[in-house]
């Protein structure tokens, strides 16, 4: 699987660089979601600009990194996304659950924001 990780202090950015997301991968990619949230990574941008296709392995492994990040920060979707994976969440109705922006810095923007939320609510 290949994939680039870029780290920064408020997040951490996932750029899956396959264009299936199917079941040869998404057990890796879980394991890798889980490694990141055990090492700290506050909050997720996971992009699927590359990905052209999903399939329901595919559709678990996004929903463990939501499930991982959902109590602690924040994880989000970027990437102007095929049609084929567009359809395919919203069939799902994953799209009623996931934060999902057009781009890494809406992403960005999105996971800063929630930030600032966060800690506006910790000091009340």
């Amino acid at each position: 699987m290949k994939y680039n990780i870029d780290k920064q202090d408020q997040y951490a950015v996932l750029t899956l660089e396959e264009e299936n997301l199917n079941s040869v991968i998404a057990p890796q990619l879980k394991s890798d979601f889980i490694i990141l949230n055990q090492e700290g990574t506050r909050n997720l941008i996971l992009d699927l600009s590359q990905v052209r296709f999903v399939d329901s392995s595919g559709l678990s492994a996004i929903l463990t990194a939501h499930r991982l990040w959902k109590d602690q920060g924040s994880f989000v979707i970027a990437g102007e996304l095929q049609p084929m994976v567009t359809k395919l969440i919203e069939i799902s109705r994953l799209d009623t659950i996931l934060a999902m922006t057009p781009t890494i810095s809406e992403a960005v923007d999105y996971v800063k924001m929630e930030e600032i939320e966060r800690e506006l609510k910790a000091g009340e």
